[in-house]
């Protein structure tokens, strides 16, 4: 949504790889020319009309439907296109199902994240660690995950719990979990989340409450989450 500044070069930085077969991008009601910059850029351009991260990146899946597997990262230019093939080589060689691009164990430039992403980030991390398990040490939206296994988690999170819905769902439901350390850079343009007080607010509260609402959730089973 309104990436504008960024979105040309980020497609043109994906392009150079020989291991993606298609780049989508998805419009979420951006008001700057962000499509038509992407469409310039190479991407195949989805619109979706309606507000909210999941809404979009679900938006994108539903558009990928000859894919295999599916990569998400953000269009703002704090993700670097060059961590692709380290983000896809767990998953292309067997020894994973889910994999996130950590920050944490990364490079993360000075700047990138404010204080309040970091902690709640964190908090998130944590209550992960000890409600699935799992081996946690970031959010990030940098990710690698085979399309059939996506669509069989059911994901129901249309704001900003999606990519925490994804890791959860995918402990419940028996997916191996890797992570694999990123570089994340100083976004192009002001954050929607991180920059304001009260977006970041809102935004955690969505990730906590996915975080906590799917401990019980097993494959196959409706989740009873409102889709907002």
């Amino acid at each position: 949504m309104n990436e504008a500044p960024s979105i040309s070069g980020v497609v043109k930085s994906l392009k150079k790889s020989s291991a993606l077969s298609e780049i989508i991008v998805v419009d979420n009601a951006s008001t700057d020319g962000t499509g038509e910059a992407a469409r310039k850029a190479g991407a195949r351009v989805v619109r979706e009309g309606r507000c909210g991260y999941g809404r979009a990146c679900l938006t994108g899946v539903l558009a990928a439907k000859d894919a295999d597997v599916l990569v998400f990262l953000d269009g703002d230019a704090a993700d670097d296109p060059d961590d692709l093939p380290r983000v896809l080589k767990p998953l292309l060689e067997g020894e994973a199902d889910l994999v996130i691009g950590s920050r944490a164990l990364g490079e993360r430039e000075s700047g990138s994240m404010t204080w309040q992403q970091i902690f709640g980030n964190n908090l998130a991390a944590f209550l992960m660690r000890r409600l699935y398990g799992m081996e946690v040490t970031d959010m990030g939206p940098f990710r690698a995950i085979r399309r059939e296994d996506l669509l069989s988690l059911d994901m129901r999170e249309m704001t900003y719990g999606w990519p925490v819905e994804m890791m959860v769902k995918s402990a419940r439901a028996g997916y191996r979990y890797h992570e694999v350390p990123v570089v994340y850079r100083r976004r192009i343009g002001v954050s929607k989340v991180g920059g304001t007080i009260s977006g970041s607010l809102r935004a955690g509260w969505r990730i906590i409450l996915a975080t906590l609402r799917y401990s019980r959730w097993r494959p196959g089973k409706k989740a009873k989450a409102e889709i907002r």
